[in-house]
This record gives C-alpha cells, sequence and structure tokens, in this order.
C-alpha cells in the first residue's frame, strides 16, 4: 500500500519521462507565479518611487495606487498559499520522509516561515505600525520579499534536481 501512495505522489513529467514529485497543478503555478510577479514589481516599484523623491516633496499619486495593486496582490498570495498547504506542502513533508529530500524540505519550511512573516509584517504595516516603527518594519518586508523570490528559485531548483 505504502508503495502504491508513493507511485501516486511520484508521476513521470511528459518531457522526457523525468521523474517529477509532488509538482504544482498547472493553474497552482501560474496563479502562484503571477501574484508573485506582481507582488514584487509592485512592492519594488513603490520603494522605488517613495525613496527617490526629496525628503520635503509630496507623496507621489502613484504611491497610493502601487500599495492598492499590492493589497490586491497579497489577498490572491494568502489564497495561493492556503491551497499550497492543502496539498503541496503536506504532500511534500510525505516525500522527503520517504525518499530523503532533506534540501526540498528546508528550502519549503523556510518558505512557509517566510510567507506568514510577510502576511504578519503586511498586516502590521497596514493597521498597526507606530510611526517610528514604520521604516524599519518596511524594509524587513522588503528584505524578506526580496529573499523569498530567489528562495522560490532555489525551491524549484532544487525540485527538479530531486
Amino acid at each position: 500500500m505504502r508503495e502504491r501512495h508513493l507511485r501516486r505522489l511520484v508521476h513521470h513529467a511528459s518531457h522526457g519521462g523525468a521523474t517529477v514529485a509532488n509538482r504544482l497543478r498547472h493553474w497552482q503555478r501560474q496563479l502562484f507565479y503571477a501574484t508573485g510577479a506582481l507582488l514584487v514589481v509592485t512592492g519594488g516599484v513603490w520603494l522605488v518611487v517613495h525613496y527617490a523623491r526629496a525628503a520635503d516633496a509630496l507623496p507621489s499619486p502613484a504611491e497610493s495606487w502601487l500599495m492598492r495593486a499590492h493589497g490586491l496582490g497579497a489577498f490572491a498570495a494568502l489564497f495561493v498559499l492556503g491551497a499550497l498547504a492543502a496539498a503541496h506542502v503536506p504532500r511534500g513533508w510525505r516525500l522527503v520522509e520517504r525518499l530523503g529530500w532533506q534540501a526540498q524540505r528546508r528550502t519549503g519550511l523556510v518558505l512557509c516561515v517566510f510567507a506568514g512573516t510577510l502576511a504578519l509584517t503586511g498586516y502590521l504595516l497596514y493597521y498597526f505600525a507606530a510611526d517610528d516603527l514604520r521604516p524599519a518594519l518596511g524594509w524587513m518586508h522588503s528584505a524578506l520579499g526580496a529573499a523569498m523570490a530567489i528562495l522560490v528559485a532555489a525551491h524549484r531548483r532544487g525540485g527538479e534536481r530531486a
């Protein structure tokens, strides 16, 4: 029975018969990358627009629209993360146990922690951050977002190698 369950978790890809384990469904992958791109682009452009202006200049009207788009992306990201938490994460956890892919577990676990921390810092920035904490919290949020984008690529590459 365990053997049959493992075979269901690991399947052959259509390109060359390479083994691909726990691959996201097409719609999940597309939504994950589109949401991630929206968040990285809107967050990065907001940083440029916000910090490129003079200290005494009024905020750019683009800043509020960029934050609205970033917030929309955040809601979509929470949906995607929920879908991943329901299927991809538990299935990956079981595969690591059976196939010994500890590197995938490490990067996946760090991605989960980063995602939770990004959601928390984003919430704090939007609703509760005091003015003296806001810059440090914002830079932490930005650095985690950039690091997560890089770590997603590493996690994906590790899955392809496995």
